[in-house]
């Protein structure tokens, strides 16, 4: 091969490596539009015209930071439009056809009623879920490596397990609890999938458990009342975005019945003794690298579902001076945050 032939192959190496770089960017000049359908509403006075948040909770920071990082700037190039279903499943199917006929690039869907109510509505539009229980089991995916369709994102299924994790740790906190309420919603349908892992949990830890369906915020005052009738020693919150919502009422009934509060992230924070939470900073973070390979021509369909790998211990050393508790220090020094 001459010095000229060779040259003319490097260029044809060079210009097929640049087509094939600039086939999988950020097409140049395009607005790229964002759907995102979560849970809880941010406060009036922190959103855009678009409902979606300003400043926004560390996980939707974690998010945006995400997309700036990798070129897509909110108000420049990417618009998001935002809608809340409130933990509320009858919500759900409305709102997600809204945001479908806006015809958006992607959809960021939180939480399991909504990702099936956004699949539903779109079977083109790809979805990146967060925070769903059980997509296989639900049917939201064929599989966590080769989901198919239009769907793809983060995986809870590790959290039925998390389940028995938040008695093994109320048990190690408080080593004399024997009696543990355990407050689900009937709104939704991830609870169920908690219950066997629970009670499995509660029979190897010698706990008895009372079961307690809010399907209304109406309803805690009696339920709590029920629960001091029947002298319950904790309280086990299954999460859900609608016990979320109401996490602080819910905290204050607790409190009043001096019973220990134990739950994921948002109840802490609020006057919950402990938490064991999948880090949701992170989860949010690897959403937005979803949205980004989404964008830049990969099918969700082959994008394989991830499940959280960083898990948090949250500790509220405040509340148990207030109800009388001493943590063990071999509790204390494995918690990721204690509040003084």
């Amino acid at each position: 091969m001459n010095s000229r032939v060779a040259a003319l192959s490097v260029t044809l190496t060079l210009a097929l490596l640049a087509i094939t770089v600039l086939s999988h960017a950020r097409q140049p000049g395009k607005v790229y539009r964002i759907g995102f359908l979560g849970g809880a509403a941010p406060a009036p006075n922190d959103t855009t015209p678009q409902r979606c948040p300003i400043a926004g909770t560390p996980n939707w920071q974690a998010l945006v930071a995400v997309l700036r990082e990798r070129g897509y700037i909110p108000g420049q190039n990417v618009v998001i439009e935002c809608r809340y279903s409130e933990g509320r499943a009858d919500r759900a199917s409305a709102l997600a056809a809204e945001l479908v006929s806006l015809k958006p690039d992607l959809m960021v869907v939180a939480f399991t009623d909504n990702v099936r109510a956004a699949k539903q509505a779109t079977s083109a539009i790809p979805i990146v879920m967060v925070n769903v229980i059980d997509p296989v089991g639900r049917g939201l995916v064929s599989s966590l490596a080769r989901p198919g369709a239009n769907v793809t994102g983060l995986s809870l299924t590790a959290g039925m397990e998390i389940m028995g994790k938040y008695l093994e740790l109320l048990k190690e906190a408080i080593p004399a609890t024997s009696r543990v309420a355990i407050l689900m919603t009937g709104t939704g349908a991830p609870a169920p999938f908690f219950r066997k892992e629970i009670e499995a949990a509660g029979s190897a830890l010698n706990v008895t458990l009372e079961f307690y369906i809010v399907r209304d915020p109406g309803q805690l005052e009696g339920l709590f009342t029920a629960m001091t009738k029947a002298r319950m020693e904790a309280l086990l919150v299954v999460p859900h975005p609608f016990v979320t919502i109401h996490a602080q009422r819910i905290v204050d009934l607790a409190t009043e019945r001096r019973l220990p509060v134990v739950s994921d992230r948002p109840f802490v924070p609020v006057g919950g003794l402990l938490s064991y939470d999948a880090n949701q900073p992170d989860i949010f973070r690897r959403i937005g690298i979803y949205v980004d390979k989404i964008f830049k021509g990969e099918n969700p369909g082959d994008l394989p579902v991830e499940q959280p790998t960083k898990f948090e211990l949250l500790i509220n050393l405040k509340t148990a001076k207030a109800l009388g508790l001493t943590i063990p220090q071999s509790l204390l020094i494995r918690a990721d945050e204690v509040i003084q």
